[in-house]
């Protein structure tokens, strides 16, 4: 009777942890990752015309982050493979965050806040090893896109240089659906404070290192952390070893110090995947007008995001506007598409509906011609460029 009960209650025990994984996730996931409420919006012929025609591309998802399946339609979040190829998406940036402070805000962040995504490996079942590491969580990320483009060669590639890339672009113009995938990083605190990781995260397919996210950490300081300061020795060298390796940094979310440092240390261009512009948009989340400048004078890309704190207006129009108001300050050539989806955050729509943003961009006077390079085609000249021969 004794192992009757026994069994039992391991049983019982191992009934809540399944139903555990499988929903709390999920209602997790749904209260986090909004598409605003919207009516299906009407792409005229002119849009969807040109849209089809398009190299679209985004340069910010945390999609991974998520316990669902990549390759399947999903009813809740921002991004799938099937949605990415219905928004006909060729490029897609999926970004690995491995550390979000509770408390989480644009103003300020301490550095040893209780880490939300601690919890959250733990409720999604990931390995022990990323209990206790951020280095590890972002290899977890890594394996799983990997993951993903073995079991879907068709459907999903991971793109770790620029012969991949091309190869890529000419399956697509041969109708292919094919969707390129590239791994980032949402902070280096991925690193786990030890240079050698960089080495280790690039051979796991890593070509995108971000070096903050909300807090400050041993590179220097956050855009929302407490000291405002810039690169520390460690985060000089740390750049240095990325650049050595070809990695493209990523300045989302660093402070303004620090942006000015890494853009003094060389002329390799930078990125900035995910913001908005502060004259346009006076929040918390943006940098400064002059500083965007100086990223594109180096022939960075500045990626524009979907959502309220870097918009003001998270509606197809208000994001229009805001790619609008970038050509006027830094031109079309050093803008694109920085969603960030899956992070997080409200957006009006998917990726599944991104002739939304086509027809919102014709309508705010935007050229044709701008348009592509905004929507992708700045995104693609950037990576061709930055990426590895082979």
């Amino acid at each position: 009777m004794r192992s009757y009960k026994i069994g039992l209650t391991l049983a019982l025990l191992l009934l809540l942890a399944v139903l555990w994984i499988n929903i709390v996730p999920a209602l997790l996931e749904r209260s986090m990752n909004i598409t605003l409420s919207h009516e299906a919006a009407a792409v005229g012929p002119a849009a969807s015309r040109l849209h089809s025609k398009l190299v679209v591309g985004d340069l910010h998802a945390d999609s991974l982050l998520w316990r669902r399946n990549l390759l399947r339609h999903s009813s809740r979040g921002h991004v799938d493979i099937p949605r990415l190829q219905a928004g006909n998406v060729a490029l897609q940036v999926f970004t690995a965050v491995t550390q979000s402070p509770a408390g989480l805000n644009y103003g300020q962040n301490a550095r040893d806040s209780r880490d939300n995504i601690t919890l959250l490996a733990l409720a999604q079942a990931w390995p022990v090893a990323t209990w206790t590491s951020r280095y590890q969580r972002a290899l977890y990320q890594a394996r799983r896109l990997h993951r993903f483009a073995e079991r879907a060669p068709r459907d999903l590639q991971v793109i770790t240089n620029r012969q991949q890339l091309r190869q890529l672009l000419q399956a697509r113009q041969q109708g292919a659906a094919l969707v390129g995938g590239i791994l980032g990083t949402e902070g280096s605190h991925a690193l786990d404070g030890e240079l050698d990781n960089i080495r280790g995260l690039h051979e796991h397919g890593y070509r995108v290192m971000g070096l903050h996210h909300f807090f400050d950490n041993a590179l220097g300081g956050s855009l929302h952390g407490e000291s405002g300061q810039g690169l520390t020795a460690f985060g000089e060298q740390a750049v240095d070893q990325m650049r050595s390796l070809g990695i493209i940094i990523d300045v989302a979310h660093s402070s303004e110090q620090v942006v000015r440092d890494v853009l003094a240390r060389d002329e390799t261009p930078l990125l900035l995947s995910h913001s908005g512009f502060q004259g346009h948009c006076p929040s918390q989340r943006n940098i400064s007008d002059e500083l965007m400048q100086a990223i594109a004078a180096g022939g960075g890309l500045i990626g524009v995001g979907f959502w309220e704190a870097a918009v003001c207006d998270a509606s197809p129009a208000g994001i229009a506007a805001a790619i609008r108001y970038g050509i006027a300050l830094v031109g079309a050539d050093h803008l694109a598409l920085g969603s960030d989806f899956d992070g997080a955050v409200s957006v009006p729509f998917d990726s599944s509906e991104l002739a939304t943003l086509t027809q919102a961009l014709l309508d705010a006077g935007i050229s044709p011609q701008d348009i592509r390079k905004v929507m992708g085609g700045n995104l693609v000249r950037f990576f061709d460029a930055q990426l590895p021969a082979d």
